[in-house]
């Protein structure tokens, strides 16, 4: 069990970290007269893992031991007794600032391209998540099934049965796992599985003075901040029922 809140500068600064650079490869692929611009969804599933990996080692090093970058992984954790309930709410607070931290530094990062680039919805999804097909209920599921799978693999990953990895090894692995559920589960909602990865950059979006910006869309906000947990709970439910910790 975590004791006391000497997770939170990792968790802040690892969600930072998160964010400068998935929200970096969103605006190096979408502003125009960026040099990436169009090259692809597997360049977003790729940087999107790589991000994952090294705000995971961010944390750690900063004195996180569990590493989330993600109040679905904490709730998930607090389940399994690792965190209280109130140090999930209090790690969330500070994983959604480090996300708008993050997003505010990709703003800067590409300040001159903001102002050419017209569409007001694909500076948005720069920052946040979207659905492809405009139906809450089908978007909610995505997410949902998407974050079970975040879960239930990181704990089948890290289970005793597998065994111990190497020192340093594991946030690799979760950036393949990040890396493959964009592929395989990405397309219908771009995959937030994470609220302060979506809420955090939303709210950076909604505050910062970025050139010809439209509405942030908070009608869909909550969906990638309910669905990750509701999926991650699902993932320990059956996770318990299995046998997997």
């Amino acid at each position: 069990m975590v004791v006391g809140y000497e997770n939170l500068l990792g968790e802040f600064f690892g969600t930072m970290v998160l964010l400068v650079f998935g929200c970096g490869v969103c605006a190096n692929l979408t502003l125009e007269r960026s040099k990436g611009q169009a090259s692809g969804w597997v360049n977003i599933a790729i940087g999107w893992g790589f991000a994952v990996t090294l705000g995971v080692f961010t944390a750690t090093s900063l004195g996180a031991p569990q590493g989330d970058i993600n109040p679905a992984v904490t709730f998930g954790k607090m389940l399994l007794g690792i965190y209280t309930f109130t140090q999930f709410v209090v790690t969330s607070i500070v994983q959604i600032l480090g996300g708008i931290a993050g997003a505010a530094i990709v703003w800067l990062a590409y300040l001159p391209h903001w102002g050419l680039t017209k569409d007001p919805a694909a500076k948005l999804g720069i920052f946040c998540t979207a659905p492809a097909v405009r139906n809450l209920g089908t978007a909610f599921l995505t997410e949902f099934i998407a974050t079970f799978f975040l879960l239930f693999l990181i704990w089948a990953i890290f289970s005793k049965q597998v065994g111990a990895m190497p020192a340093g090894f594991g946030p690799y692995i979760v950036g393949v796992l990040i890396w493959a559920l964009g592929l395989s589960l990405g397309g219908p909602t771009g995959y937030a599985m994470n609220p302060a990865r979506d809420l955090g950059p939303r709210l950076a979006h909604a505050i910062l003075p970025i050139a010809g910006k439209g509405g942030s869309d908070w009608g869909y906000a909550w969906v990638p901040v309910i669905a990750p947990l509701m999926g991650a709970g699902a993932a320990y439910v059956v996770g318990s029922a299995i046998g997997l910790f």
